[in-house]
C-alpha cells in the first residue's frame, strides 16, 4: 500500500518524481481524504492550493505514521 517515490536529478539541475508503485495511487488518494476529514480539513478532488501548507503538512505527516504504523504490523505480522 506505500506508494514509493524516487527523485533523479536530470543534468539541468532539477528533478522530477517518478512513482515506483502507480497501482497505489488509488489507496494513497483515499488515506488523504480519510485523514483530512478527520483533521477537519476540507479537501476537494484535484487541485487544493487554497489549504495552508500546515495544514497540507498535517495531512502529509499523518499518512506518513499511518503507514510506517501498518508497515510494522505487518512485519510484526499482526496485519
Amino acid at each position: 500500500m506505500i506508494q514509493q517515490y524516487q527523485n533523479r536529478n536530470n543534468n539541468t539541475g532539477t528533478s522530477r518524481n517518478r512513482k515506483l508503485v502507480p497501482e497505489a495511487k488509488q489507496a494513497l488518494d483515499q488515506m488523504k481524504f480519510e485523514i483530512a476529514g478527520q483533521l477537519g480539513i476540507n479537501l476537494q478532488q484535484g487541485y487544493n492550493g487554497n489549504i495552508s501548507a500546515k495544514d497540507a503538512g498535517r495531512i502529509g505527516g499523518n499518512m506518513v505514521k499511518k503507514m510506517i504504523e501498518q508497515q510494522q504490523r505487518q512485519m510484526a505480522g499482526q496485519q
